[in-house]
């Protein structure tokens, strides 16, 4: 098992930064890539960027590459999404998943999830 806790979500402007943590506690949490999704209102919840545990690889989708950045800290179990020039569409609740895959992108693949952090952006 796996507990995930996320934290930072709140009101910004767009063009504003935001940082969003996500806390993991459990066993072997080397063995899980870690992710963040999100769900914007009326949509069905996609894929933002994730990492892996063993070898830091990084993936994101297209409309965050550039601005967003994932990493981790090993040594306090969290990831964190460093969110830059943010836009309206950015919007949403940000969840924070765990997976065994080295690569996950797809929401299937995960195995555990928090409850999320709203963000909202606004013009």
């Amino acid at each position: 098992q796996v507990q995930l806790v996320e934290s930072g979500g709140g009101w910004v402007q767009a063009g504003d930064s935001l940082r969003l943590s996500c806390a993991a506690s459990g066993r072997d949490l080397y063995r899980y890539t870690l992710g963040w999704f999100r769900q914007a209102p009326g949509k069905e919840r996609k894929f933002v960027a994730s990492i892996s545990w063993r070898d830091s690889r990084a993936y994101y989708t297209d409309s965050v590459k550039g601005r967003f950045a994932i990493s981790r800290d090993n040594s306090k179990n969290t990831v964190s999404l460093e969110m830059n020039s943010l836009k309206l569409e950015d919007t949403a609740v940000y969840y924070c998943g765990a997976a065994t895959a080295r690569i996950a992108t797809a929401e299937a693949t995960y195995d555990f999830w928090g409850q999320g952090t709203q963000v909202t952006v606004s013009s």
